[in-house]
């Protein structure tokens, strides 16, 4: 009959054994595990980089990047790079990325405050 014989409760005086067919209880599991996965929803990180001396109207397509990010239910990281020269001046830098962390407080909450790390200045958002 092409069936196997199947141990359920090993502990129990006696044990306890099923007959089934052991490939298609396998592949049922197997089915089931697979739609588990399908109903999640997997949060993703997204990056947007500014540089500090940005143009406004540059600065606002970012933005509404960054809201559309946030509403889409992922996490941000936002990025402020310095080169050369501009390094001397971090705290430019520092400015642009609270202006625009304020501008995000609406549609996310902040996850991890503005921290400098070399030639980056990295902050951390979640969507509300």
């Amino acid at each position: 009959m092409n069936l196997d014989l199947v141990e359920i409760a090993k502990d129990a005086n006696p044990p306890v054994c099923k007959i089934m067919d052991f490939g298609k209880y396998r592949y049922k599991q197997q089915m089931v595990k697979k739609q588990s996965k399908k109903k999640q929803h997997t949060v993703k990180l997204k990056e947007v980089r500014f540089r500090p001396r940005i143009g406004e109207h540059d600065l606002e397509m970012k933005i509404n990047h960054a809201i559309k990010f946030l509403e889409k239910g992922n996490k941000l990281k936002l990025t402020v790079m310095f080169r050369g020269r501009e390094l001397a001046h971090k705290e430019i830098g520092l400015d642009l990325l609270n202006n625009v962390i304020e501008r995000l407080t609406e549609v996310g909450n902040i996850d991890k405050a503005p921290l400098s790390e070399g030639r980056f200045i990295n902050a951390f958002l979640s969507p509300k």
